[in-house]
């Protein structure tokens, strides 16, 4: 009898766990799982088109689905069943062409999918964020937004949705939108305001000072900013958002919905032996050395973190290039007269083997204005740099570690070397357990690295992980909403239209 009671004591509290469990709106227990973040193996993979069929992937963790960009020829968000992570399934679509434009961007939260749209009647008019329903693909909303939408984000507690708005010119210039930022509240009917940068205009020539940079052949301040990706903090007060071809980053308080600073990005320095760089694709061989060349940050994608209370961002230091018919800023260094003072071997350096093919900024480096340079500046860092985010300041950049790891991971592609290296494409800082964890995509070596950035002055390298051609998106999905529980890794590659799904062992 002793042992009967207990048994029916035991199942009693089950009963009444199970029943506590039902009552709790419904919210799942926070799962703990103890990750190795430096295992990261493919478990999944799916082909959804050919080039830029895969560029941006977001996830519902209400319907266990993958949203996909797909410009592939078609004009479309493809949908994927991630129940099962190892066997992703595509079994729907949206199609855009009713809402005239072409997706850039995804995102999801609560049930909702907001899909970025650069409009396809005149890429320099106003462009949209459609809402849709992520269980039946039913409409929700169209918002207007500013011109060429070309990242869409949801805030984490999902008020706000949020868009850079790029802004850039038709081919003769005779257009030139304002780039904007575009802040959507969404339980006001989504009411939209858009922001431009016509009120720093008069900060101009500071800002150019320290690493700003306004394009020669800019009309205003306003219209030559070109927005390109965005961050919110955990708090969903604070925006960050880098505006790639002018190598800064803007700061914006969502609260009070202004643009509070513009962050100028300054140069980094080639000419040290941790910043070495390979800058020719015609001397057979890879080589990182120093060179008297500074690069500008320019960043493509942008994540935010926090560590003891003080709030930080990283960004991918692409680079980006403006080539249009009525103008174009990049340019062979071999055709370029050096200043003879400040480089008394330039025969020697216009080799194609040494730095000749490098490309740079075209209408920089004359820093006397007598026509030859004084100084040379290429597109981007090849690096990822952590910067505090209310200061703007260096905390730490990778130096040339994504290069050097892509040649001994085998993947470094030499035929980059005058352009931008490996291009870090994305970056995506996570919690697994109690570390932050940073994700580096690169286009052009076809692979992301793993840091452990929990200190952000040290981050510590864990991990090279191959992925498909040209990856463009990384995504992660915690084990809280992974269909797995385990923690996963998501990454759209725009140049074969492939999306592999990977997961890290348990340790």
């Amino acid at each position: 009898m002793k042992k009967l009671s207990i048994s029916l004591l035991t199942l009693m509290m089950l009963f009444a766990s199970c029943n506590n469990d039902e009552n709790s709106n419904n919210e799942e227990p926070e799962v703990v799982v103890n990750e190795n973040p430096a295992t990261f193996k493919e478990i999944g993979s799916i082909t959804i088109g050919g080039e830029a069929a895969a560029e941006i992937t977001a996830y519902d963790e209400k319907t266990k689905k993958l949203f996909t960009v797909n410009n592939s020829g078609t004009n479309q968000i493809d949908v994927i069943d991630l129940t099962d992570p190892t066997k992703p399934t595509k079994i729907g679509k949206i199609d855009l062409t009713p809402y005239e434009g072409a997706s850039n961007s995804v995102s999801i939260f609560d049930g909702k999918l907001a899909v970025a749209l650069e409009s396809t009647v005149n890429k320099q008019a106003n462009g949209k964020v459609v809402v849709f329903n992520t269980t039946d693909y039913s409409l929700i909303k169209q918002i207007t937004v500013g011109a060429l939408p070309d990242m869409v984000t949801f805030s984490p507690d999902g008020k706000y949705i949020m868009t850079a708005n790029e802004g850039e010119p038709n081919t003769d210039y005779s257009q030139d939108p304002n780039g904007t930022i575009s802040i959507i509240e969404v339980a006001n009917n989504y009411a939209v305001t858009t922001l431009d940068f016509a009120s720093f205009s008069g900060q101009a020539a500071t800002l150019k000072k320290d690493g700003f940079r306004i394009s020669s052949f800019a009309k205003s301040f306003a219209q030559d900013v070109e927005p390109e990706y965005v961050t919110i903090s955990d708090d969903s007060k604070t925006a960050w958002v880098t505006l790639q071809e002018n190598n800064g980053v803007a700061k914006v308080d969502l609260v009070t919905k202004k643009i509070t600073e513009i962050f100028p990005l300054g140069f980094k320095d080639f000419n040290t032996a941790e910043n070495g760089i390979d800058v020719s694709d015609k001397d057979d061989k890879v080589a990182f050395t120093p060179w008297k060349v500074k690069g500008m940050f320019m960043p493509d994608a942008i994540s935010q973190f926090s560590s003891n209370s003080t709030a930080y961002f990283v960004t991918a230091n692409e680079g980006d290039a403006r080539e249009y018919d009525a103008y174009t800023d990049i340019e062979r260094m071999k055709d370029y007269t050096l200043d003879a003072t400040v480089f008394p071997d330039a025969a020697t350096l216009k080799l194609e083997t040494n730095l000749g093919r490098l490309n740079l900024v075209a209408d920089m480096g004359d820093k006397d204005g007598d026509g030859d340079l004084d100084e040379m500046v290429s597109f981007g860092a090849r690096s990822f740099t952590i910067w505090n985010g209310t200061t703007g300041k260096i905390v730490y950049d990778s130096k040339n570690d994504l290069d050097k790891k892509s040649q001994d991971f085998g993947t470094y592609d030499d035929k980059r070397s005058d352009d931008k290296g490996a291009e870090p494409e994305a970056v995506v800082v996570a919690k697994m357990g109690n570390q932050n964890i940073l994700f580096v995509g690169l286009e052009r070596t076809d692979a992301f690295m793993t840091y452990d950035v929990t200190n952000p002055a040290s981050p510590q390298y864990l991990q090279t992980v191959k992925t498909g051609d040209a990856p463009e998106g990384l995504l992660f999905i915690p084990a809280s909403k992974s269909p797995t529980k385990r923690s996963l890794i998501v990454v759209s590659s725009e140049g074969d239209g492939v999306i592999k799904i990977y997961q890290p062992d348990l340790k």
